[in-house]
């Protein structure tokens, strides 16, 4: 996917659409309808909306409030960052707004609070982590964080941006109490962790370290057997003081088992070390990102 879209300007733009509709559906969908704010101006907007309801039928739309609140900060970010920067974020934030407009607000969850929490972190985290890879954000409390540490050089613009949306989340208490915070809590935290694994790669494999002094005869059935590539690696035992070569390999998930095989028949008093990949890119796995 990411080689198909991120190599046209339809592509890149695409996946902005894509990904803002699914914050919008995250927003109107789950976390409005339970009052659940989880930071950003969109969780500012929520209680905005929550607040207005006094005066106005049905309170400020939610997509109205995205939009004013992101003028001024638009307007500072120009100013402070330049053009060139706020190109991709503009559209994105524009996306998010007609996104928010058109996605329909009712509840899924049927006010279980746990599901939201986890289903619209879900929804949120792939959305945010697809614009994200475009190299864009959708405005709101990013742009302030940033303009911010224009200022305030010594603090870093995730420590700003942390500060902005607990004083965001701190309202949503104060608004709707501590019991629908904690849940936000939970939604914040799943974001994240989805944004972080649609940036690092979903393609996880697994990397193995092999000792043994049959290291020629295991690098060999390797070659043929699993055709992956093995790097031999100078070692010494403290033990044996001997030199020796350490093995080097990196493999699918489905191909662990039967390199451990390998290494098992041939010196099954080999010293193997297994552990987890994120991302690969290389020959025999992802090309590298242009």
């Amino acid at each position: 996917m990411e080689k198909i879209f991120k190599k046209t300007k339809t592509g890149h733009f695409l996946l902005i659409i894509v990904g803002t509709v699914l914050m919008a559906a995250s927003v109107n969908l789950v976390y409005d309808p339970l009052d659940m704010v989880t930071g950003g101006v969109t969780g500012l907007a929520i209680v905005i909306k929550n607040i207005t309801s006094l005066w106005i039928d049905g309170g400020v739309p939610i997509w109205l409030s995205n939009l004013l609140l992101n003028i001024p900060l638009f307007i500072a970010a120009w100013l402070v960052r330049g053009r060139t920067f706020l190109k991709n974020t503009f559209f994105a934030t524009i996306s998010l707004t007609i996104a928010l407009y058109i996605v329909p607000t009712f509840d899924i969850v049927y006010q279980d609070h746990l599901l939201a929490a986890v289903f619209g972190g879900v929804l949120g985290g792939a959305g945010l982590g697809l614009v994200f890879m475009t190299l864009s954000s959708t405005g709101g409390t990013d742009l302030l964080a940033m303009v911010i540490h224009k200022f305030k050089p010594y603090y870093t613009v995730p420590q700003i941006l942390t500060v902005i949306d607990g004083l965001i989340v701190l309202a949503g208490v104060i608004s709707f109490g501590l019991n629908k915070a904690l849940y936000a809590i939970i939604a914040v935290y799943i974001t994240a962790k989805i944004s972080d694994s649609i940036l690092e790669g979903l393609k996880f494999a697994k990397m193995a370290y092999v000792i043994s002094d049959y290291y020629n005869e295991i690098a060999e059935q390797i070659l043929k057997k699993l055709d992956r590539g093995v790097t031999g690696i100078s070692a010494t035992g403290m033990y044996s003081n001997r030199d020796k070569k350490m093995l080097f390999c990196v493999v699918s998930k489905k191909e662990i088992v039967e390199l451990t095989d390998i290494v098992a028949n041939v010196d099954p008093k080999a010293f193997i070390i297994v552990s987890d990949v994120r991302e690969v890119m290389g020959e025999g796995f992802r090309e590298y990102r242009q």
